[in-house]
């Protein structure tokens, strides 16, 4: 057996070569050594990423004049639906962003994009496994039965040395990807936040309008019975009794149209907050009128409400994965170095396996580099090149998008208030003429049909006028969804920062 001054460093080879005392530690110093001259050789291939500038774009061309100079504030946008002072819809938001599904479904895909980065990061360290074996070998040599036991454990490294950065890349690309899906996260608050207030919408609008409804069957059955009053006097004829009639029931076949409208408004509600349908019912109570809308829009200027969008961060970030891809697979072009090291110990009895003459050692370098591969490398950088084009109009798109979105929501809201000052006029007037109308038939000054006229024409343009109000809220709705309001980083990923907190 070896004195403890010797290693074995070729188990095949079984042979014994003396070295000096200090045998344990240079294995370890040799891989050092090799690690710190291949960090100082690494460098990170391809493009740098540079974030492309904003299209320039100086100030919104629809904007209304009052509002023109009110400055855009993140923490109004964050919370635009409170300023309705609407308790219910309070609480119906409240009630979305704590069971939507789609939020949910959000959240953990920003869980699953950390989990990858980990592993990016992860293929940067050096693999070390661990192994131990025993072994019992019977042999029978002249008619004799010999039984022998061996016993081994070993440690082993791995490590491939990121010489030209192509695992930086790898990372940094991750750690793209994590940044646009949770810039998605947002973008499904944003989106939620704006369906939530918009079927509420929906649903004080159908509301109101029933209430119209059955304001005008009221009206209309009293004309109607005013007319049958005057048939049986002698003061009319059987012809105005039925077109009366046929009034009355024209407005009453309308009802079921709108309990429609009412009743899908009620399931969706429950479906953006993830409940089944008929369980937010007590929730929305009875009909309320519409939210009000006494207060400033704060629009603030183009180049914050970019910087605000989501959807615009989700491109922005998946340009820089897209970025870092090309220089990951331009890394391919270089050589590799893999460092490997093992240490282990091999000996015929449990209680010799760690005693220093059973102690084998090793470490290894070992560098490859691509000579011919028919041109995958250089067709696997081009595809990532044009990938990366991609990412950038994509991006370019998604800003051009947004603006076309808050000058058109700007649009609908000057003009849905516009029409809504002169449907209200009309209402006015159009109520003043029925009640006049229905006095003067009463004293039986004017035909039925006059009157019939002005109550048609009256239930026509209350339903409008309830209809346009509806119409401007949405409006309204959409116009701080393309500004990119709803969300905050404090309150739109606290479950998946709190289920994932080891990859912060």
């Amino acid at each position: 057996m070896p004195s403890p001054e010797t290693i074995r460093t070729d188990s095949r080879s079984a042979r014994w070569i003396p070295i000096p005392r200090v045998w344990a530690l240079t294995p370890v110093r040799r891989l050092t050594v090799l690690c710190a001259l291949a960090l100082s050789a690494c460098a990170s291939v391809g493009p740098d990423y540079r974030e492309p500038p904003l299209t320039s774009y100086p100030g919104w061309k629809n904007a209304p004049e009052e509002n023109s100079g009110v400055p855009s504030s993140p923490e109004l946008l964050s919370r635009w639906w409170q300023q309705f002072e609407d308790p219910t819809l309070n609480a119906l938001v409240s009630a979305a962003l704590a069971d939507s599904t789609d939020l949910r479904s959000a959240m953990a895909r920003l869980v699953e994009a950390r989990a990858r980065r980990g592993l990016s990061e992860a293929a940067q360290m050096p693999a070390v496994d661990a192994s131990a074996t025993a072994r019992n070998q019977v042999t029978r040599p002249n008619d004799k039965t010999i039984t022998s036991r061996s016993y081994a454990a070993s440690a082993d490294l791995t490590w491939e040395v990121d010489l030209f950065g192509g695992k930086r890349r790898a990372v940094e690309a991750a750690e793209a990807d994590v940044g646009a899906v949770q810039a998605n996260l947002y973008a499904a608050r944003v989106s939620l936040v704006a369906a939530v207030t918009s079927a509420y919408i929906d649903l004080r609008t159908a509301e109101n309008r029933l209430a119209v409804l059955q304001a005008t069957l009221a009206s209309r059955d009293e004309t109607d019975q005013i007319t049958r009053w005057r048939e049986q006097a002698g003061l009319t004829s059987t012809l105005d009794v039925a077109q009366s009639k046929s009034s009355l029931e024209q407005a009453r076949a309308a009802l079921p149209s709108v309990e429609r409208s009412i009743s899908e408004a009620r399931n969706q509600l429950a479906l953006l907050a993830g409940k089944t349908p008929g369980a937010v019912d007590d929730l929305l109570g009875a009909r309320r009128p519409l939210p009000d809308f006494a207060f400033a829009l704060g629009l603030g200027i183009p180049a914050k409400t970019l910087q605000q969008r989501p959807d615009i961060r989700a491109a922005e970030r998946q340009l820089a994965a897209a970025s870092a891809r090309v220089g990951e697979a331009e890394a391919a072009r270089y050589p590799k170095l893999v460092l490997s090291g093992s240490i282990g110990a091999d000996s015929l009895s449990a209680g010799d396996l760690f005693r220093p003459e059973a102690v084998l050692a090793s470490v290894a370098g070992g560098l490859s580099a691509p000579i011919f591969d028919a041109g995958r490398i250089r067709q696997t950088i081009a595809i990532q090149s044009a990938l990366q084009e991609q990412a950038l109009i994509t991006w370019q798109a998604t800003v051009l998008t947004a603006l076309n979105e808050v000058e058109n929501a700007l649009v609908a809201w000057r003009t849905t208030n516009t029409r809504l000052a002169s449907l209200n006029t009309a209402t006015t007037a159009a109520n003043e003429a029925e009640q006049l109308a229905s006095q003067r038939y009463q004293a039986g000054l004017i035909d039925l049909s006059i009157l019939l006229d002005t109550q048609r024409t009256l239930l026509s343009l209350q339903d409008q006028q309830t209809t346009a109000q509806g119409e401007r809220a949405k409006a309204l709705v959409n116009l701080y969804k393309a500004l990119g309001g709803g969300w905050s980083p404090d309150a739109a990923e606290t479950a998946p920062a709190a289920g994932d907190s080891n990859n912060e």
